[in-house]
């Protein structure tokens, strides 16, 4: 097997591999730039794996002239840039302590060594610079069949990386063939383990699940992350029963797939604590939960919350029931986040003074949506 991405013979990689096979040091890609290479996909990071220690690979990086920034020296990764690429280089590896998330690492000259302390069997395929491929654990069979399968006993991969729960599941969601079941080893040994989590830091936990429910079609990863008690431990009260519909009901309506929309059809307590969002992911759950508070149809929400609270609480609740959508739901959307209040406090400068101006301008404004933007100004001021 090899690989036809143009990336591999770009000058800038040839430069490098040139760099560290000149000096008689082994250097290969290696994961997912390999993978989805394979699979046909973007590849977003060219990853690199080698023979050399992180000093040797300075060295290199030293009498080429490449810039290099000590990434993780510890870990043995070193940046190396050369022309418009930046090259993650990591020496090939072996653990030697492990504690659920961080690892005590030796350093090692043997490729095998490297592939069994990987995660998932898709993930141990390596290229060398003409793009053939080296498959040290047998992963390409898996790759071919779109199956997920932790290298050797899934038991240990997860009790040295207990983030590799959710990697399995976004794995699956992205790469799987989605016909098949969970692999039955993997989902016993993550049942089993599914409290490690809880020494995962929120942040990379919402990082993984972003990137699960970003997934074309995530509704049978999320199905059985709730079976073994996954979705429970993250985000207690969560339930995927409304996930299917919603996903439909986006492919139906033409409306883009987002996962924070997903997220919230999950529910649950307090997500953005829990999975440490960010503020402008936290002000959308903060909206959308006001908006339901409040029972409003289509278009007030899309007046009072904006367009998207409005799409999200309409397909979230069509989903919840089962239903289809209402069949003006756009152009109802469209009439709220487009409609001018008439009044301003000028105009009621006249009649009211100071604090009650606000007052009656909210209190004019919420006439005014109630009766379907309808109101004019003349009729709102009537009665002032």
């Amino acid at each position: 097997m090899k690989l036809t991405a143009d990336w591999v013979h770009d000058a800038s990689v040839q430069r490098l591999f040139s760099a560290f096979e000149d000096r008689g040091y082994q250097i290969y890609f290696v994961g997912g730039c390999v993978r989805n290479a394979l699979l046909n996909c973007a590849v977003a990071d060219l990853d690199v794996s080698t023979s050399a220690v992180p000093e040797q690979t300075i060295s290199v990086a030293k009498s080429e002239g490449f810039k290099f920034i000590p990434t993780g020296l510890e870990h043995g990764t070193v940046t190396i840039i050369v022309g418009d690429h930046d090259f993650e280089i990591t020496s090939f590896r072996k653990d030697v302590e492990t504690h659920g998330r961080r690892a005590v690492v030796a350093f090692s000259d043997n490729i095998m060594d490297d592939a069994l302390r990987r995660d998932f069997t898709m993930n141990a395929l390596y290229a060398d610079r003409a793009g053939e491929v080296i498959d040290p654990l047998l992963g390409m069979d898996d790759l071919k069949n779109r199956k997920v399968r932790f290298i050797a006993d899934a038991q240990d991969r997860i009790k040295e990386d207990y983030l590799r729960i959710l990697r399995y599941f976004r794995f699956h969601a992205w790469y799987a063939n989605q016909d098949e079941g969970m692999d039955q080893g993997a989902m016993a040994a993550i049942a089993e383990n599914v409290e490690g989590l809880g020494l995962i830091s929120k942040e990379r936990i919402g990082a993984e699940l972003r990137k699960i429910l970003s997934a074309a079609d995530p509704v049978r990863t999320i199905a059985a992350m709730e079976n073994c008690g996954v979705l429970a431990q993250i985000i207690p009260g969560s339930s995927a029963r409304a996930l299917g519909p919603l996903t439909l009901l986006e492919e139906t309506t033409g409306s883009k797939a987002d996962w924070q929309r997903r997220l919230l059809a999950l529910g649950g307590a307090d997500q953005s604590a829990k999975l440490r969002l960010s503020k402008a992911e936290s002000k959308r759950i903060a909206a959308f939960q006001k908006a339901m508070d409040r029972g409003a149809g289509s278009a007030e929400t899309a007046y009072w919350y904006g367009k998207n609270t409005a799409l999200d609480i309409a397909l979230i609740s069509a989903a919840s029931l089962e239903t289809p959508v209402h069949p003006d739901l756009s152009e109802q959307i469209n009439q709220g986040s487009s409609a001018l209040f008439p009044i301003t406090a000028s105009d009621l400068s006249k009649t009211v003074k100071g604090k009650a101006i606000g007052d009656t301008l909210r209190a004019l404004e919420t006439e005014w949506v109630a009766s379907g933007f309808a109101k004019t100004k003349q009729e709102l001021l009537a009665n002032v």
